[in-house]
């Protein structure tokens, strides 16, 4: 919230819950990348505490104790309550987890607390039946797991984050980070967003219903050669660049840019660069009066009607109806 006039600040608190055996990893991304999300003069825009079950001490998969200042009491006044993962447990061993931690997750929940769980953290939300009847996700290793023990739980292994309005789960390590990102951007727009992932030097925006799981090897380096091809066609958005253009300036076939570009992204060349106009689509939505027409042909969708398909896919929204919800924030 904000004063106008004061112009100050008040941080949404987050309270980071984690059980014993948690991810190392899982258990620093929220305070890491939410504590990077800042005003514009700096101020955060998140406070991030960490609790345990009694604010007891406890073990860590990277070889050290975490030593708590709060208890779940923490959970009774937090905005946002995430659950990291864990390798080790009653949650992941038979799908139940203590009636003290269940009990306040689901206070948390009934008092309009967002519940997000990072990696295996979604067997915590599951076993405190946050997660029945709801589409979720979890590290695809785990998929079979959880399913046998959750059967109720619309499982999707495939996803890198899902967001089921107040309750949102991703997938395993570094889908934490896209999930705390889409948090930033869905609570103050892109430009938020954008400058707390150049903050953690990670990629500022990836589509979570992107396959989390692509078995390929890693490019060498003699074979890495779309970066600058990529940077080169970001700077064309509002152009009809077509694959042959792409290949020609990486100086491949078109046979060969398609599969080195797949295996360096993830994504065919269209894909891509349907992900980078829906994208640069939303940042002119949030931070320009330009008009919808206007927003279609510079993000390269040609028409307002392209545009309003494309947008709906991949955003679940209008472009109108999205300019009306993220303005403010990001104006804020």
């Amino acid at each position: 919230m904000r004063n106008n006039r004061a112009m100050t600040v008040v941080p949404h608190r987050v309270a980071v819950l984690a059980l014993d055996g948690v991810v190392a990893l899982d258990l620093g991304t929220p305070a890491q990348v939410l504590g990077a999300a800042r005003t514009d003069d700096r101020t955060p825009l998140y406070a991030v505490t960490t609790c345990t079950a009694g604010g007891r001490p406890i073990r860590s998969t990277a070889g050290f104790q975490v030593l708590p200042d709060h208890g779940l009491d923490l959970l009774a006044t937090a905005d946002t309550v995430i659950v990291p993962g864990i390798h080790a447990g009653p949650p992941l061993d038979d799908g139940t987890v203590a009636d003290e931690v269940a009990t306040a997750l689901r206070a948390a929940h009934d008092r309009g607390a967002r519940i997000m769980s990072i990696c295996t953290g979604a067997f915590v939300l599951a076993a405190a039946g946050l997660l029945d009847g709801r589409p979720a996700t979890t590290h695809w290793a785990y998929a079979s797991r959880f399913r046998r023990l959750h059967p109720d739980v619309r499982l999707d292994p495939e996803v890198l984050f899902v967001d089921d309005g107040r309750v949102l789960t991703s997938a395993g390590v570094a889908a934490g980070v896209d999930l705390c990102l889409h948090v930033i951007r869905t609570d103050h727009g892109s430009a938020v967003a954008n400058r707390a992932a150049r903050r953690c030097v990670v990629p500022p925006w990836r589509d979570g219903g992107q396959a989390q799981y692509i078995e390929r090897p890693v490019p060498r380096v003699a074979e890495t050669g779309t970066a600058a091809t990529r940077e080169w066609a970001r700077q064309r958005l509002h152009e009809p660049v077509t694959l042959r253009e792409l290949a020609g300036h990486a100086r491949m076939s078109v046979r060969t840019f398609t599969r080195r570009f797949r295996s360096e992204t993830g994504l065919s060349p269209a894909q891509w660069l349907l992900q980078q106009r829906t994208e640069h689509a939303r940042v002119l939505l949030e931070t320009t009066d330009l008009s919808v027409d206007r927003v279609a042909r510079d993000a390269g969708f040609g028409t307002t009607a392209a545009l309003r398909q494309h947008f709906h896919t991949r955003v679940g929204v209008s472009p109108t109806a999205y300019r009306r919800t993220f303005r403010a924030p990001a104006a804020r």
